[in-house]
Order: C-alpha cells, then sequence, then structure tokens
C-alpha cells in the first residue's frame, strides 16, 4: 500500500509557473513507476506526465498549455511536477498516481492516487 499526498496547487497568472509536490508514504514507492494525471470541471481524467522508478525515462501529455517538467527523489519519497508559462487552459485539478500496470497514459491503469491539488490560472 502506498499513500500519496499532493501539495502545490494555487491561483497563478498565465505566464507564471507552480511546482506541484506528491509525499508518498508506505514501502516500495522507488520501485513503482508514476504519473500526474489532471482532471477540469466536465472532463474527464487527462494524462500529464509519466516517470518510471528509476527517473531515467520519461513521457508528457499532448497540450498540456505550458512547459511540463516530471522528476522524482526517492530518497525523499517525493514526486514532482514542474510547470512553466502556464496557460488558463491547464487549470485543473491535479492528481498524482503510482504503479501502473498497463499503459501508464490511462488513468485506469494506476494502483495508488492521492486526493488533488487545485491549480487555476488566471488570463
Amino acid at each position: 500500500q502506498v499513500d500519496l499526498v499532493e501539495s502545490g496547487g494555487g491561483l497563478v497568472q498565465a505566464g507564471g509557473s507552480l511546482r506541484l509536490s506528491c509525499a508518498a508514504s508506505g514501502r516500495s514507492f522507488d520501485t513503482y513507476d508514476a504519473g500526474w494525471f489532471r482532471q477540469a470541471p466536465g472532463k474527464g481524467r487527462e494524462f500529464v506526465a509519466y516517470i518510471n522508478w528509476g527517473g531515467f525515462s520519461t513521457n508528457y501529455g499532448n497540450s498540456l498549455g505550458g512547459r511540463f517538467t516530471i522528476s522524482r527523489d526517492n530518497a525523499k519519497n517525493m514526486l514532482y511536477l514542474q510547470m512553466e508559462n502556464l496557460k488558463p487552459e491547464a487549470t485543473a485539478n491535479y492528481y498524482c498516481a503510482a504503479r501502473p500496470i498497463g499503459n501508464a497514459r490511462e488513468p485506469e491503469s494506476y494502483a495508488y492516487w492521492g486526493q488533488g491539488t487545485q491549480v487555476t490560472v488566471s488570463s
């Protein structure tokens, strides 16, 4: 079992930056691939970024509304999402997830989820 808690969301003007963090507790987080998803009101959960267990392989969604970088620090059991040059279309609730089985771009593949952190980008 892995518990995930996101933080770092908030309100930012277009063109600004935010860094989301995801703290993992429980065993074996450093052996799991992980990812970030987001969900805007009235829309499904959208793939944002993926990182493998060691941090040496990453993958990103399309048309994210800014420049996004996923990273992790396994020594601290932390997952991060750096977001820069944000656009209003990036506004959503952002979730971290771990342990995908199958297609890592699909939310159904992930075993563990955080509760989400809201990101709002004003124009």
